[in-house]
């Protein structure tokens, strides 16, 4: 046994934080029991049926998935073909499932860098923003002493998570001011008169969901007959899940385009000589745009559609497109890698589910 699913989980949050993700994106635990115990872990791009009857026959506990199955809202969980289904069969071979997509795409060392280092990126820098889930910032005003007790309330409740950083505040000295009516106690300054207070305003992000959770621990904490506090939506702490920087000496279009095996789509003059290049994993489409402004040559990613095609010929940019799958990888390689550095003993299911086009 090399723990809990639990205390994987805690190890894998280095490798790709769920917090960083796209806001859209179904990642973290999707099958299974937390407190299950693991013996080995078990890494692949796609769950399919032969990927777990794979990973069952290899003694997998829990299946790292760098795509998500469990994507849309399911009814019913049928044995079967179906997404569903294949939740069913994996919880009845005691696997549990957890699932990385785009936290580790943008994560360092992920999916995106893994690309850039595959077509001979150096030094790749971030573009393209990917946005976590809804959130908002909760503000609440009290005095110097009582600061620390309200902010450990609010962190313990689900507010101040930042990244891999929980429990973050900011803080700045003010003066409020008030006149308490006949009917108030205040706990600070005087009944019956203009009051001016020296107090904290104290800031803390929160997920939109535990909104709820963390104002009732603020107004159970704070000191005040009536706690003063705002809650504002918010929008910030994006990754970014493209990559873009220069090649160590400059080449063709259609060399580049050799990093790929198989069939690779290409807009653009093979002849025309890149230097620049960009790339985003699986479907980067809608980054055309991005992978101009960044002054790219040119942008390796897959699944590109036709207008966002004609979009990029009319920026100049050039396409490398070798398949969603090709792109990922990559990706899929290095987060065997970073797995195995968990658990020595980690199973590859990388090539038990292939490309589908490449039948």
């Amino acid at each position: 046994m090399i723990g809990t699913v639990r205390e994987m989980l805690t190890r894998l949050r280095a490798v790709a934080l769920p917090t960083k993700a796209a806001g859209w994106d179904p990642v973290g635990l999707q099958v299974g029991d937390p407190d299950a115990p693991v013996e080995r872990l078990g890494v692949c791009h796609d769950v399919t049926s032969a990927v777990v009857a794979a990973a069952a026959d290899r003694g997998v506990g829990l299946l790292v998935a760098y795509h998500p199955l469990l994507f849309r809202p399911t009814t019913s969980f049928v044995r079967g073909p179906s997404p569903a289904g294949l939740a069913h069969e994996l919880a009845g071979a005691g696997i549990a499932l957890v699932v990385v997509h785009t936290a580790f795409d943008i994560a360092p060392g992920g999916a995106a860098e893994a690309l850039a280092r595959h077509v001979g990126v150096e030094s790749p820098r971030p573009f393209g923003p990917v946005w976590p889930s809804d959130s908002v910032k909760i503000v609440t005003f009290c005095p110097s002493d009582d600061a620390d007790r309200v902010a450990t309330a609010m962190g313990d409740a689900g507010a101040g998570s930042i990244g891999a950083y929980d429990h973050c505040s900011f803080r700045i000295e003010g003066e409020g001011t008030f006149w308490p009516s006949a009917e108030a106690t205040p706990v600070v300054g005087e009944g019956g008169s203009f009051n001016r207070v020296d107090e904290i305003r104290v800031e803390m992000v929160a997920p939109t969901g535990a909104v709820d959770d963390v104002v009732a621990a603020l107004v159970t904490a704070h000191p005040y007959e009536e706690p003063p506090y705002d809650v504002y939506d918010r929008r910030g702490d994006a990754g970014f899940v493209g990559r873009v920087g220069d090649l160590a000496a400059t080449t063709s279009l259609g060399e580049l385009a050799g990093a790929f095996e198989g069939a690779v789509r290409i807009s653009g003059d093979e002849a025309s000589p890149v230097r620049v290049v960009a790339v985003v994993p699986g479907s980067g489409g809608s980054l055309v745009g991005s992978a101009a402004a960044v002054r790219a040559d040119v942008l390796v990613t897959g699944d590109v559609r036709h207008h966002d095609a004609r979009l990029a010929e009319r920026k100049g940019l050039a396409i490398v497109d070798p398949g969603h799958a090709a792109t990922e990888r990559p990706g899929v390689r290095a987060l065997y890698a970073a797995v195995a550095a968990i658990d020595g003993e980690a199973v590859d299911l990388g090539d038990v589910d292939p490309d589908p086009w490449a039948r």
